[in-house]
């Protein structure tokens, strides 16, 4: 007589496991969230053509020494700004998760690629939310070649499999990792437990049969993935397209790449024939107009393996509120209060009675601490109305005891405000160029007097 499988509770909402259903998750607090799940075996069944990862049936123990050090051969995507993403194009047998908002452009880029690729290789797009219909009318829209890519529509992950296995694609997109299911998961699709063995399921695929597999993720109202934080361990890189609907911009950034660079982005710019890269992503940020305007510096942000160049906008104005407000757009809040407390405390300028609207232009997220005295100069600037030189670039870290400390990439961040007309900058003393450059004057500065004693002097 066979056995019954055994039988688990898993939250929906956080994946915490239970012996027992019950009303509440003790790990989240949710209700009505438990479901139960019948646990799959790990040992591969006979006729199972992919269960298991590769290697199974020759698996054998090396020392570090033995194994090969020949690199693994990459392909590209068809752009550029992806293959940068990606640390330098795919890599057979990745597991890739691509996510973002409704609207975004995750299933337009993908449909790109793989109309591409499908010129030289067998591509498989797998569809589980849209129809095949709609699918075809978009690439039609675009005026994609259509006459070699294999479409599937289909949700279920088995299914899916045993097709590719007949196939036999080298890279395969599933849009998306959300609506898939597998059979042995009694919860609904979409569900943590569902997200989580699909992604197992289909990475594990991957690396048998050496399938580059592209999956669809959605994202939650905060920005983050949905699903369990499992997912994005299981997969080998995990890439946001972030944008605004109604911007015609997006950025590709890398949260987590075994193949490359982590924090590498790629810009985008959204057209009627769909996504087109952006060469030169440091011109578009820097569309400013012809008349100077007081609380507008500029920064050099190092984003993966290149600089970029952003505008930081500050308005400084007398507040009619009992607690002055605080805006911080594109940049961390914390950082601004404690930055302006650095600027009261050794810069003497108090602008606790001021209301204080910081803004980083185009939508970008400047995380480094890199941009804190750009930051300081436009609240410097807005606060006394007076504009900053045009042909001024800046950036360094502000210490808590009003001291400038140096940022990694010094000299490339120098040679690429040069290469776009910039003829001043102030640096922290430590990143100063060690042979002088032509057409350009670096200002170093120790700590936030030297900064306020140069722009006296400006």
């Amino acid at each position: 007589m066979a056995k019954s499988p055994k039988k688990a509770y898993v939250c929906n909402d956080c994946g915490a496991e239970f012996s027992r259903w019950q009303g509440q998750c003790t790990a989240c607090k949710a209700w009505n969230t438990i479901t139960e799940v019948r646990m799959i075996s790990v040992q591969p069944s006979k006729g199972d053509r992919f269960s298991g990862y590769a290697g199974d049936t020759q698996a054998k123990i090396q020392t570090l020494s033995e194994i090969s050090l020949q690199e693994v051969p990459r392909f590209n995507s068809s752009f550029q700004e992806l293959d940068r993403v990606l640390g330098g194009g795919i890599v057979p047998g990745s597991a890739i998760l691509i996510g973002g908002h409704p609207g975004a452009g995750k299933s337009t880029l993908l449909l790109q690629v793989m109309c591409n690729l499908a010129k030289n290789m067998t591509a498989l797009y797998v569809t589980g939310e849209e129809s095949l219909q709609q699918v075809a009318m978009r690439a039609n829209r675009l005026g994609l070649p259509t006459d070699r890519l294999n479409m599937l529509s289909e949700t279920s992950v088995e299914k899916i499999c045993n097709l590719a296995d007949q196939l036999k694609p080298q890279i395969m997109v599933i849009d998306s990792i959300q609506v898939m299911h597998l059979a042995d998961i009694q919860s609904s699709p979409g569900s943590v437990a569902q997200v989580r063995e699909c992604a197992a399921f289909l990475t594990r695929y991957a690396k048998t049969k050496q399938v580059s597999i592209f999956m669809v993720g959605h994202v939650t109202k905060d920005g983050t993935l949905a699903g369990p934080k499992v997912l994005e361990h299981c997969i080998d890189c995990s890439i946001l397209l972030e944008g605004e609907t109604d911007s015609r911009y997006r950025t590709l950034r890398s949260h987590k790449n075994r193949f490359g660079a982590v924090n590498e982005l790629g810009v985008f710019g959204m057209t009627e024939q769909g996504l087109r890269e952006v060469k030169n992503p440091s011109a578009i940020f820097l569309s400013r107009g012809e008349e100077q305007t007081a609380g507008s510096s500029v920064t050099v942000l190092w984003e993966g393996t290149r600089p970029l160049l952003v505008e930081i906008q500050a308005l400084v104005d007398h507040s009619m509120l009992a607690n002055p407000r605080r805006v911080a757009v594109g940049l961390e809040h914390n950082r601004l209060a404690l930055l302006l407390a650095v600027l009261h405390r050794h810069g003497g300028l108090q602008m606790s009675d001021q209301d204080v609207f910081v803004n980083v232009v185009g939508g970008v997220k400047a995380t480094e601490t890199g941009v804190d005295l750009a930051l300081l100069l436009a609240l410097i600037s807005s606060f006394r109305n007076v504009p900053l030189p045009r042909d001024l670039v800046v950036f360094g870290e502000v210490g808590l005891a009003g001291e400038i400390r140096p940022v990694p990439s010094g000299q490339e961040r120098i040679s690429e405000a040069a290469k776009h007309g910039f003829k001043r900058a102030i640096v922290p003393f430590a990143n100063k160029p060690k042979n002088s450059l032509q057409n350009m004057q670096v200002f170093t500065v120790k700590k936030l007097a030297d900064v306020l004693s140069i722009l006296d002097d400006f």
